[in-house]
């Protein structure tokens, strides 16, 4: 990036062309695309920026929510190890829909307040079900604190990147599974977990082509 002292000298240097009638057109131009490739440089920086922090932080739940279906499996009891493996209708698919970065950010953050809701259920089920000093309960709530903060950081993203675009349409209420018994509550965290962590995954996919397709002055920034 352009420093300040020589961002002064060379607006002084074209300053003092203005001064002379045969050179201000030349001066003017080169100052304003100077001063233009200088705020797109800042925009460029800014961006970067903002996709590393969010990245680390989906990096780090995801890290979470491997530990998490570790300690999850280890407190659900025998036959454990197959509960991830069944089809759920009312968990959201891990697939990241659109064509433009703005398209793809929407649909993440859908997909966020719709895991949010689940990973609530979640707590709640297991709530009943484990010892008040779980670790599990902990896990649980820590994933589901941090997710709500990459939501928060997303939005913020969505509106920096993209101000000219209206906000996504009211999400409509996320489908919760009716009551269950203390198997397919088992059953269904597990699956919960683990779709959720692939969720996380293909974000982390989705914010490094991000960085690639939109903050176009700093690729090699992360």
């Amino acid at each position: 990036m352009t420093s300040p002292s020589i961002w002064r000298r060379m607006s002084g240097m074209l300053w003092t062309r203005l001064k002379k009638p045969a050179s201000t057109s030349l001066a003017l131009l080169l100052l304003l695309l100077l001063r233009s490739s200088t705020a797109s440089k800042i925009r460029d920086q800014q961006c970067a920026s903002s996709v590393q922090r969010t990245l680390k932080l989906t990096r780090l739940i995801h890290k979470e929510s491997v530990d998490l279906i570790k300690t999850y499996r280890a407190s659900q009891g025998d036959m454990s190890h197959l509960f991830c493996k069944v089809s759920i209708p009312d968990v959201p698919e891990p697939n990241i829909s659109g064509l433009e970065p703005s398209e793809r950010t929407q649909s993440i953050l859908r997909h966020l307040r719709a895991f949010s809701s689940h990973l609530r259920r979640v707590q709640e089920q297991q709530t009943d079900l484990q010892r008040p000093d779980s670790g599990l309960l902990v896990q649980l709530d820590t994933v589901a604190r941090r997710s709500r903060f990459l939501e928060a950081l997303l939005q913020n993203f969505y509106r920096d990147l993209f101000p000219n675009l209206q906000d996504w349409p009211a999400v409509a209420p996320t489908s919760l599974p009716p009551p269950q018994n203390a198997f397919q509550q088992k059953v269904y965290g597990c699956v919960v977990l683990k779709t959720y962590k692939d969720f996380l995954l293909k974000v982390c996919r989705e914010l490094r082509a991000t960085r690639s397709r939109v903050c176009r002055g700093r690729r090699n920034f992360l």
